[in-house]
């Protein structure tokens, strides 16, 4: 059964005085398009949240959302390191003697130094916060595949009705193929009758390529690949693998059939059976968009 690209995950941990919020929202694309939108001090989770989104889905574009409130684990502190600076202000007064230089060594230089000085967060077990941050993800990533599931149970009962509608006016069509072979050969003949002098349209050949162009006008070979198509559709759509750009490959054949078989004919009946079954291609092939 497909399953749809769009749903939606949410998942809150709390965390010592520390909320954090995981919200995950699934929607179509042709591709695996994922978003991480987080914390700076977070960053380096990406590549782990991505890996974590990347084993539960293989289509859709997969926007996820971290948001933290609270200063449970983010308490940071600035810390120096005294035994580098002390070298560097012991070597820079080794050289104001040795060249007889003059003045202060001012706080600028210090603090432009990024060895000296940096930033510890001091919030507890961080390994421990960010572990729950990835089994959060993933428990959102879960509720967006049930609720795709869900979605995707809706898609084929849809789907389905669509398919045995147009399997109906496909059938109208077939028992009206003799019209349309009709019709395709009076147009041919109205031509001839035109365009032809009476010499030519005494040749027997003449008369043998009148039969193979009329035949051309044939609409049973595209009743027949529309019927296989829509046979192809329904197998696939019933398999457990993810069909979503196979069915609409599908669907892009149906259409095509549908289109040739307008082509031939100038009965109102047929015509407007085509237009209906054009229009139902056309609904399924926005709904297999939303298929994985």
């Amino acid at each position: 059964m497909p399953l749809s690209m769009t749903g939606y995950g949410r998942k809150v941990l709390h965390i010592e005085n520390t909320m954090v919020t995981i919200e995950i929202r699934s929607v179509n694309h042709r591709f695996l398009d994922i978003a991480i939108k987080l914390p700076r001090t977070f960053l380096f989770l990406e590549d782990k949240l991505k890996k974590t989104v990347q084993s539960q889905f293989t289509r859709g574009r997969i926007e996820v959302y971290i948001s933290i409130e609270g200063d449970g684990f983010s308490n940071r502190t600035l810390q120096a390191d005294w035994e580098l600076i002390d070298q560097y202000v012991t070597h820079l007064d080794r050289a104001k003697q040795k060249y007889h230089l003059n003045g202060e060594i001012p706080l600028t230089v210090l603090s432009s130094m990024q060895d000296f000085f940096h930033i510890k967060d001091t919030g507890g077990s961080l390994e421990k916060v960010h572990q729950l941050i990835l089994e959060g993800t993933l428990d959102a990533c879960k509720q967006v595949s049930v609720m795709r599931q869900e979605e995707g149970v809706y898609l084929t009962n849809d789907l389905t009705e669509r398919l045995r509608s147009i399997t109906e006016t496909v059938l109208q069509l077939r028992t009206k193929r003799d019209i349309v072979r009709k019709e395709y050969q009076e147009r041919i003949m109205e031509r001839i009758r035109v365009y032809v002098d009476d010499e030519i349209s005494k040749d027997g050949k003449f008369y043998q390529e009148i039969v193979l162009l009329a035949e051309k006008g044939d609409i049973t070979e595209e009743i027949t690949r529309l019927l296989g198509h829509i046979e192809h559709f329904e197998r696939t759509m019933n398999s457990k693998e993810a069909a979503g750009r196979k069915l609409d490959f599908i669907i892009q054949e149906m259409h095509r059939e549908a289109n040739t078989i307008g082509s031939k004919s100038t009965d109102v009946s047929i015509s407007e059976w085509t237009v209906s079954l054009k229009s139902m291609i056309e609904k399924m092939k926005e709904q297999v968009q939303n298929i994985e």
